[in-house]
């Protein structure tokens, strides 16, 4: 019998606009069924990369929210570890693991970057961009960040 898919949405907050010269501060991700039913969360903070850089622009952003900058860099583990965790998460979904991006955010293009980075794969079966797939998820708003309350399966 094949697996049902499981579909993954994700809330990232990062320090600039590309990964490498910037870093990805806080990763949650949500699993949810077909159904569109929570299945679990998963919840990271990984260290700013060696030799990265805070972007102007992101500064101008997290100087009006010094709680949450702080927030991001409480618990964070190195990006390996933090990736690698992520991964082991996603291989034990009760599923075939669907990412879920929003094509006009930067989610994906982070997480594919420090996954293959980190652990050398992407973990997902396959991604969909398809916004009608986002729009039957329930909102979870899962964001760590006090001034980020934002529904995940809206936004990312």
């Amino acid at each position: 019998m094949p697996l049902d898919n499981v579909y993954v949405t994700s809330h990232i907050h990062v320090d600039g606009p590309i990964p490498g010269p910037h870093s990805l501060l806080s990763l949650t991700s949500v699993a949810h069924t077909a159904d569109g039913v929570p299945i679990t969360t998963f919840t990271t903070n990984p260290r700013e990369l060696p030799g990265a850089t805070l972007h102007p622009v992101a500064l101008k952003s997290w100087r009006h929210r010094a709680e949450d900058w702080l927030t991001t860099h409480r618990a964070s583990r190195p990006p390996a570890i933090a990736m690698t965790a992520y991964s082991r998460w996603v291989e034990q979904l009760p599923g075939r693991p669907v990412f879920v991006a929003d094509s006009e955010a930067h989610d994906y293009l982070f997480l594919y970057w420090y996954l293959q980075r980190f652990t050398g794969r992407w973990p997902f079966a396959r991604t969909s961009t398809n916004a009608a797939v986002r729009e039957q998820l329930p909102n979870v708003p899962v964001c760590t960040l006090i001034s980020c309350r934002e529904p995940l399966a809206q936004t990312s």
